[in-house]
């Protein structure tokens, strides 16, 4: 039985960047503890199954693929995008035992990754147009392995304390440390929120921000947050130049998370992509070593278990959506929790 609650599991997750995927191999991924093969067929679809052969409990995603089927490396089965198995060379008996074939799962290819559902997903993926909009331009960062939960990754990035210390001269200003006053509407599955904060101007290394003009910048940032893992942060000068930072957490297990970052902007279109790239591997790289010393791995949500103030709005909120819409579990034994605390 899994320790996850059913609900996260059907949600949508992503599981790699689109580009990923070779057209002439299979990919392995974990989704919750779910070992995932994904493959593309001959008409060039996304295939996203259980990769484990239902013969001998091989991974199929050391095999191959032919003839639009994905083939076993351990005794040559071959397996339809349906799950079905097409081919036993073993045998010439031309029956093919209906046990004879592996879960699938729904798979779909959206803003340059591939995201995979392990049911039926109980909420869409969020519309972001300006990923769609030729006008701006996408960067892939990462991925970002990390030794910790989802949860963790996530709560970090929507943390605004952490951004003089952890970031100094990059994201954050030591010397304006405050969180300015901000709160969270919770539609649902939704949190939004919105902050005007202090930020560091731009360094001659990574350039990246448009506030070049400003002794002392600060940035308007409009949050969505929609459960479980996924964070869709457009931000702004208070001029017409703006950035889409879309960031999505994979639950790989308990313990283990892999982010991704998409970033579109409508300015400096011709900057190579390697120094966003190289900003936030820098970004990323000083927030790994801190989520990963954070005990538990995973994200408390008994908001008895941490201390909050005022400026841990978003955590809180977070905690208790998570906790409404039946996504929350225990991080000692997988218990998932059936009420919201007063």
């Amino acid at each position: 039985m899994s320790a996850f609650p059913d609900k996260l599991e059907h949600c949508w997750h992503p599981v790699a960047y689109a580009s990923e995927l070779e057209d002439d191999g299979p990919y392995s991924a974990t989704l919750l503890d779910v070992p995932v093969v994904l493959w593309r067929d001959d008409a060039g679809r996304l295939v996203a199954m259980r990769d484990v052969c239902i013969h001998r409990g091989t991974a199929l995603s050391l095999g191959w693929l032919a003839d639009g089927c994905i083939v076993c490396p351990y005794h040559g089965w071959r397996y339809q995008p349906d799950g079905a198995c097409a081919d036993i060379p073993q045998t010439e008996n031309p029956r093919i035992p209906s046990k004879a074939r592996v879960d699938t799962f729904q798979c779909v290819e959206r803003y340059g990754l591939v995201w995979v559902a392990l049911g039926d997903p109980p909420y869409p993926l969020p519309e972001i147009p300006e990923l769609e909009d030729g006008a701006w331009r996408m960067v892939d960062t990462g991925p970002f392995p990390w030794k910790a939960d989802a949860s963790r990754q996530v709560e970090n990035f929507t943390d605004f304390g952490h951004f003089p210390w952890v970031h100094p001269g990059l994201l954050g200003d030591v010397d304006r440390p405050l969180v300015p006053d901000h709160s969270v509407d919770t539609r649902g599955h939704v949190l939004h929120y919105s902050v005007v904060r202090p930020e560091a101007p731009n360094t001659e290394d990574f350039p990246v921000f448009a506030n070049e003009d400003v002794a002392r910048p600060e940035r308007i940032s409009h949050y969505e947050l929609h459960l479980p893992y996924t964070i869709v942060l457009r931000l702004g000068w208070a001029g017409a130049k703006g950035m889409v930072y879309f960031f999505a957490s994979q639950p790989v297990s308990a313990d283990r998370c892999v982010g991704y970052c998409v970033i579109g902007r409508n300015y400096d279109l011709e900057q190579p992509d390697s120094v966003l790239q190289s900003f936030e591997d820098t970004i990323f790289n000083q927030d790994q070593r801190i989520v990963e010393s954070q005990r538990p791995e995973q994200v408390p949500f008994d908001l008895a278990d941490e201390l909050h103030l005022k400026f841990d709005a978003v955590a809180v909120a977070y905690r208790r959506a998570m906790q409404a819409e039946g996504l929350a579990y225990d991080h000692y034994m997988g218990v998932v929790y059936d009420e919201t605390p007063g």
